[in-house]
């Protein structure tokens, strides 16, 4: 929830500091906390029980209590990604807290005020979408009133009673392995200018058709669709070592820190979709070289190129830019050539040697123009046949 603040100057004393705004009705009966008109006592009790405190404070309150001016808290609330309230009562101890946790970091010099914006805004995204994604797929399968006249929100809260603990408990867990694993790479990193423009391989994965099946579907149908792809994709990126940064329904962004983990993705995702039969066609675009990472995203033109492959591969195969295929020859995951790799393998026979064993393929497209990125020349990848 986020402040309204076009009025910041109401109350504002002679000493030059805020006065809160005068009470509400409410609160001159007495009921400094009693609900706003309107409001669902069952809802109330639900929002109670999930922040753990009662509402109290008004904004401007909350910034005071805080010890933070009104623009920085609706900077730091807005960032959060919560709504303006005007000067409704609806904020808490944890409200004040999380303001004095932020401004600290910045009056203590660890972060700039900047930065800790920026760090409000990327949590505040990042949990937005797990959040509505808990309620609306997992909280409605478990909250089917189980007896005539039950609302879902009584059968809703002992629900929330009892997974809201281990939920905290997972998400913490699972926050801090991710922090670890981020910290790793960032650390590893040959330089400071390479912890925020790297060289990464980045891929895009695209259902082929997608727009037509949104016409032929129903919703329900094309959402299990969605889902089982998500998945399906989550599952093989993390598991062959990348990093899935977005989904974007009919599309899947992963990145790795090599081009070999990258094309190994890359033919999985493939192979394991072209094998079932409910999912539409794949492809997918790669491409190697430097890029911009902020709050969890990245950008710059090797995106935009890898994007651009994307949309020109061929159905179930993958394309992959010139400094992609280069990376793969450099680091001996595949031959510059098939007949280099033939080559090789007559002397390695000849010396009773086994031959270099090759992972991947690489097949030279035709040269073509891209949109904004001039003329680029493809490469095909496949998987080298064992022996080949």
């Amino acid at each position: 929830m986020t402040v309204d603040d076009t009025g910041s100057g109401e109350g504002e004393g002679v000493d030059g500091r805020v006065d809160p705004p005068p009470l509400s009705a409410s609160s001159e009966r007495g009921d400094p906390l009693a609900p706003e008109p309107g409001d669902d006592p069952l809802a109330l009790r639900l929002e109670q029980l999930i922040l753990g405190a009662e509402r109290r404070y008004t904004p401007f309150q909350a910034a005071r209590s805080a010890g933070v001016s009104m623009e920085l808290a609706s900077r730091f609330w807005r960032a959060m990604g919560f709504a303006d309230i005007g000067q409704a009562k609806a904020l808490t101890e944890a409200d004040v807290l999380a303001l004095r946790r932020l401004a600290g970091l910045v009056e203590a010099g660890l972060l700039s005020e900047a930065m800790a914006v920026q760090v409000a805004r990327s949590t505040g995204q990042t949990t937005a979408r797990l959040a509505e994604w808990q309620i609306d797929s997992f909280l409605e399968g478990l909250t089917e009133p189980p007896e005539p006249g039950m609302t879902r929100t009584e059968v809703t809260y002992p629900i929330v009673e009892l997974l809201l603990p281990e939920l905290e408990e997972f998400l913490v867990y699972v926050w801090r392995r991710q922090l670890a694993a981020s910290a790793g790479r960032v650390v590893q990193a040959a330089d400071d200018e390479e912890m925020v423009d790297r060289r990464l391989a980045v891929g895009f994965a695209d259902l082929v058709g997608f727009t037509r099946l949104t016409r032929r579907m129903e919703e329900e149908e094309l959402g299990e669709l969605v889902e089982a792809f998500e998945t399906t994709a989550a599952d093989l990126v993390a598991a062959r070592g990348g990093r899935l940064i977005k989904t974007l329904g009919d599309e899947v962004l992963y990145a790795a820190d090599d081009a070999g983990t990258a094309a190994d993705i890359a033919l999985l995702l493939v192979e394991t979709m072209s094998n079932d039969e409910t999912m539409p066609e794949l492809r997918v675009g790669m491409a190697f070289g430097t890029v911009t990472t902020r709050m969890g995203d990245v950008f710059g033109t090797t995106v935009n190129l890898a994007s651009r492959l994307t949309s020109i591969a061929p159905r179930d195969a993958v394309l992959v830019d010139s400094a992609f295929a280069e990376e793969l020859i450099r680091t001996g995951d595949a031959p510059a050539s098939e007949a280099q790799a033939a080559e090789e393998a007559a002397a390695a026979e000849k010396e009773g040697e086994e031959p270099p064993a090759y992972r991947f393929a690489l097949q030279p497209m035709w040269q073509r123009p891209v949109r904004g990125l001039g003329v680029v020349e493809p490469w095909l990848l496949t998987r080298r046949a064992v022996g080949g």
